[in-house]
């Protein structure tokens, strides 16, 4: 049996500069399976790239929802650090060209935080256009979204997406187990034990709908801790506690979910 994280960025140059460390660190911790998300064309280039180098890392390539309408946040003159430099029409061509090479599209999602109201109906363009890439892919979906939980929810729904993981889902509880009744998949993150509401989560969601993820290298256990996949070792020990059952127990009721979702064991 092995631990999963299903959503780290280890390209972030944080953890990048430290490589071998934290994939050492995470085996030594029984991970056997990370999947590094990608937010735009140069970070989906270097999420392959790991992959390409690492068994243990698997990618998932996709588009940021604020990366989506950038160009256009930078034109109305929305003061928005940027990573990279890219047109967005090429970011999800880049997507669509490199779906086989991927075990899933993420992240992705609708953002309604930081893009302001004008853009949203073309920011929500640009996710229906991967989610049914996904779709017609057969690629589970891994979503970020803020302050658009409940709109990020109908579209899929009317979509019909069904092989979805809300990563890092931080709104209401209800809304929450309402997606995991519909059937999608819910991650928690390493800092379970620090917020209410992924503790809710954790205990409240069905066991058959939760994952583990760590968005590396945010959310560590410990605030201001430079978070690595080796931590999901102690979010499942938490599950254990919250569940009132063994360590092997959860592990096998998290790999059959990720087995589920993706496809294949972690």
């Amino acid at each position: 049996m092995g631990l999963f994280d299903v959503h780290a960025h280890l390209t972030d140059r944080r953890l990048a500069a430290r490589e071998a460390e934290v994939l050492a660190n995470a085996r030594a911790a029984g991970v056997t399976t990370i999947i590094s998300n990608g937010l735009n064309p140069p970070d989906n280039e270097r999420v392959l790239a790991l992959a390409a180098r690492s068994d243990l890392v698997k990618p998932a390539i996709g588009l940021y929802p604020v990366d989506a309408v950038l160009t256009e946040m930078e034109a109305m003159g929305t003061d928005y650090k940027r990573d990279a430099s890219f047109d967005p029409e090429e970011a999800l061509q880049y997507v669509e060209d490199h779906v086989d090479q991927c075990v899933a599209i993420g992240e992705i999602g609708l953002d309604h935080y930081w893009v302001p109201s004008e853009l949203w109906d073309l920011q929500e363009q640009r996710f229906r256009r991967l989610v049914k890439l996904a779709m017609e892919a057969d690629k589970p979906i891994i979503i970020h979204t803020r302050k658009a939980e409940q709109r990020t929810f109908d579209v899929l729904v009317e979509m019909g997406a069904t092989r979805v993981n809300w990563h890092c889902y931080s709104s209401k509880v209800k809304l929450g187990m309402r997606i995991a009744a519909h059937g999608h998949w819910l991650s928690i993150p390493a800092n379970v034990r620090k917020s209410d509401n992924f503790r809710r989560l954790l205990e409240g969601l069905p066991r058959e709908k939760v994952l583990l993820e760590t968005d590396c290298p945010y959310l560590g256990p410990e605030k201001g801790e430079l978070n690595e996949p080796a931590n999901v070792a102690v979010t499942a020990g938490y599950a254990a506690e919250l569940w009132n059952t063994s360590a092997d127990a959860v592990q096998a009721q998290l790999e059959a979910n990720f087995e589920a979702l993706f496809g294949f064991a972690p």
